[in-house]
C-alpha cells in the first residue's frame, strides 16, 4: 500500500509511520509538483489540499482514501471525488481547543474594550474613564454545536454564562442549556448577548445570516464568525454594524479572502478582525496525524469494524 504525506512532518513523526507499519510505504512529498507527481500510483493521500485538486485526481486511479488535515472541505472537488468512490475524512475536532480559546479570548476582549486601551497606550495617555463590561451571567448563543461549540459553550459555563446552542438537529448537546434547531434561530436571536458562528460552507449555510436575523438581536449583542466567511453578506454585516443594530463584530473568517486592503472592516472602530487563524496552534500537525493514525489503524485492519473517525458524508459535505 502505498500512502503520500503532501503534509509537513517532522523527521521524528515520520520515522513513527515507517516504524510504526512496516507493510506501508510512506512517500514524503516536499513540493506541489512532487505530490501531483506521486499522487497518481498512491492508494492513500494525507493533504491540506495539495492532490487533491480535480486535475490530480483524475489521474489517481488507485486512490482510495483522502484524508485532510482541515475541517471543512467545500474547497475540495466532492463530486469529482464521490464519482471516483474515494474515501474522505478530516480533521475535525482538533480546532476545539484553539478556536475556543479565540472566541472566549475576543468576546472578553470586546467586552473590556481592549482595543481603546491599546489606542490610548499608543498615545501615551492615562484614561481610566473607558467602559468595561463583563460576559458573566451573560447569554451566549453558539450557531454550530459540534465539537467546538461544545468547548466554546464548556468555556462559556466556567463564566457562569447561559450556553444556549444551534444545530441542524436540535438535539441535546454537552455543555448547553438549551438547543434549537437551526430553523429556529429567530427565537434565540433576541436573547443573545452574544452569537458565536462556527458553521461550515454548505448549501443551506450559505448566507444563513440575514438582514431579519441583525435586526432581532439586542443592540448591545457582539456577533464573532470564526466558521466559514459566506455564512453571512459583507454589506449585510456592515449595514447591521452601521445602523447599530448590534454592538460589535469579531471576524476571523471572510467572504473574500484575503481581505481587500481598502475594505472598510480595517478602520472600523467596532470590528476585531484576525486573519483566518481562529484554528492555528502549534500543536496542529500532531493532533491531525493521530487522528490519520487511528483511521489508518483501522484501514488496514481486516478484521476490525470500519468505523472510521470524521468520515465525510460527501452528499452533506460533512
Amino acid at each position: 500500500m502505498q500512502v503520500l504525506v503532501a503534509v509537513k512532518l517532522d523527521q521524528k513523526m515520520k520515522q513513527h509511520f515507517e516504524s510504526s507499519y512496516p507493510g506501508v510505504t510512506f512517500h514524503f512529498s516536499s513540493s506541489k509538483e512532487e505530490t501531483e507527481k506521486l499522487v497518481k500510483d498512491a492508494d492513500v493521500l494525507v493533504t491540506g489540499g495539495t492532490g487533491a485538486d480535480e486535475a490530480s485526481l483524475r489521474t489517481a486511479d488507485k486512490l482510495k482514501w483522502i484524508m485532510v488535515i482541515s475541517a471543512g472541505v467545500d474547497y475540495l472537488p466532492l463530486d469529482i471525488i464521490a464519482e471516483k468512490g474515494i474515501m474522505l475524512t478530516n480533521a475535525n475536532g482538533i480546532h476545539r481547543i484553539q478556536m475556543a480559546e479565540y472566541a472566549i479570548s475576543s468576546i472578553l476582549a470586546v467586552a473590556r474594550n481592549e482595543r481603546a486601551f491599546l489606542k490610548k497606550q499608543e498615545e501615551h495617555v492615562w484614561d481610566k474613564d473607558i467602559m468595561i463590561d463583563e460576559i458573566t451571567a451573560k447569554k451566549l448563543v453558539v450557531v454550530g454545536a459540534g465539537a467546538i461549540g461544545q468547548e466554546v459553550a464548556r468555556l462559556g459555563k466556567a463564566f457562569r454564562m447561559h450556553t444556549i446552542g444551534v444545530s441542524r438537529s436540535g438535539s441535546p448537546k454537552d455543555h448547553f442549556d438549551e438547543v434549537y434547531k437551526q430553523t429556529d434561530i429567530e427565537t434565540v436571536l433576541p436573547h443573545a448577548d452574544y452569537l458565536i458562528s462556527i458553521l461550515p460552507s454548505t448549501k443551506e449555510t450559505k448566507y444563513f445570516y440575514k438582514e431579519k436575523h441583525f435586526n432581532l438581536m439586542p443592540k448591545h449583542a457582539v456577533f464573532l464568525n470564526m466558521g466559514r466567511g459566506d455564512a453571512v453578506a459583507t454589506d449585510v454585516l456592515l449595514n447591521a454594524l452601521n445602523k447599530e443594530q448590534i454592538k460589535a463584530v469579531v471576524l476571523d473568517v471572510f467572504e473574500e479572502e484575503p481581505l481587500p486592503e481598502d475594505h472598510p472592516f480595517w478602520d472600523h472602530e467596532r470590528v476585531i478582525l484576525t486573519p483566518h487563524m481562529a484554528g492555528k496552534t502549534p500543536y496542529y500537525t500532531e493532533r491531525a496525524m493521530d487522528v490519520f493514525e487511528k483511521n489508518l489503524d483501522i484501514y488496514t485492519n481486516e478484521e476490525s469494524e470500519k468505523q472510521y473517525i470524521n468520515k465525510i458524508d460527501l452528499d452533506r459535505g460533512y
